[in-house]
């Protein structure tokens, strides 16, 4: 996550990119868009289950009972193991975890009522960390100005700079590209401050 610094200098960017336009501009830091609590139990389960067609191939009898309560241990210590985030994660298919952080990234749009903005020129940059997943979205008032392809650019450079370590600077970066397409689509008009300039964290 980014330190006391990193998150000053990401909302002064913030605010002065706003003051360059009439867009309203909002970042979100996930820790994780989902605690994948289901995927991690049935793993779990299904390896505990596996343990009844592999009996017959022990070297020594158990009775059912004992059987049925090595299932249990098992299933227990699997899922407690699979709890652990970097295995979890792991254990998530990518499509999935990437379908939960699209699905959280969309909600924090609404909660911050982004959709609400004057002239519909809310934007949100949505990053995601466990899952590694970066989104910006924009308000249909932008869309019809800006392209995918211009945004992907961004969210791509945004990527790059992370797996060298800057996620601060990648931020601070991301923000000063996306006020560049804002200032040509939306400049300002007005003073406003509709929503909050600082990086909200989940």
């Amino acid at each position: 996550m980014l330190n006391a610094q990193e998150k000053r200098q990401l909302a002064e960017t913030i605010k002065a990119v706003e003051s360059t336009t009439d867009a309203e501009v909002v970042t979100v830091l996930a820790r994780q868009s989902d605690n994948y609590l289901y995927i991690s139990t049935l793993w779990a389960a299904f390896i505990a289950l596996l343990i009844a067609p592999l009996m017959q191939f022990l070297p020594w009898w158990i009775e059912y009972q004992q059987a049925f309560t090595l299932q249990w241990i098992l299933f227990i210590a699997l899922a407690v193991l699979f709890r652990w985030r970097p295995l979890t994660m792991w254990l998530v298919p990518k499509k999935v975890k990437f379908w939960r952080a699209a699905n959280l990234a969309r909600r924090q749009f609404l909660e911050h009522e982004l959709h609400s903005t004057k002239d519909r020129l809310g934007l949100l940059i949505f990053v995601s960390q466990a899952e590694h997943y970066v989104e910006i979205l924009a308000d249909r008032g932008l869309a019809e100005q800006i392209t995918n392809e211009r945004w992907q650019e961004i969210v791509e450079n945004f990527i790059r700079e992370v797996k060298k370590g800057k996620t601060g600077e990648a931020f601070v970066h991301c923000v000063e590209k996306c006020g560049e397409l804002l200032q040509e689509a939306a400049p300002a008009t007005v003073i406003k401050n509709e929503l909050p300039n600082h990086l909200v964290l989940l």
